[in-house]
């Protein structure tokens, strides 16, 4: 004679399993970024090539967000001046090729730009739970660089962050949502 095993034996696998899951934090779905690009009163106004990613502990990239460039300049010389955002280039831009598809981006004009990158999909969906740095780093033609760096912690929704610049960068706010 067979046995089948018995109903609550499933059932205790099936309740324990879904309380195992319920133990695991879930992962944030979206980080909401607000960068500034300040208005600036000088005689040669140019817009900024910006770079923004997440920045590890350990200071290597963790992941590039969005690069803000001349991309329809005549014989792709937008590429030439990516270099300008020195920091960014050294860790992550190099080894890239442009335009990168949903991360390259025309540059922007002065006045608050609102951005939403998905964990679920594109360069946050590998990310592990942790302390990170946003960093905005902004370099001008016929202007000056600057680089500000906002922490985070990935993984769990919290209250916004924010850090300024003093030139090339107004106020960046991040936000785990």
């Amino acid at each position: 004679m067979k046995r089948s095993p018995p109903k609550l034996s499933l059932s205790l696998l099936t309740f324990s399993a879904l309380g195992a899951g319920a133990a695991t934090p879930a992962l944030a779905a979206d980080l909401n970024v607000t960068v500034e690009v300040p208005r600036l009163t000088v005689a040669e106004y140019h817009k900024p090539y910006v770079a923004i990613w997440v920045e590890a502990p350990d200071a290597s990239a963790a992941a590039t967000l969005a690069v803000w460039y001349d991309a329809d300049s005549k014989e792709d010389h937008g590429t030439k001046w990516l270099k300008d955002m020195r920091q960014w280039w050294r860790k992550a831009g190099r080894a890239m090729s442009f335009p990168a598809d949903g991360i390259s981006g025309a540059t922007r004009a002065p006045g608050p730009q609102k951005l939403v990158f998905s964990g679920a999909k594109g360069p946050l969906k590998d990310l592990k739970p942790g302390q990170y740095n946003l960093v905005v780093e902004a370099a001008r033609e016929v202007g000056g660089h600057e680089a500000v760096r906002v922490p985070f912690t990935w993984g769990k929704p919290g209250a916004p962050a924010t850090a300024k610049g003093t030139a090339e960068v107004g106020a960046v706010t991040v936000a785990v949502k």
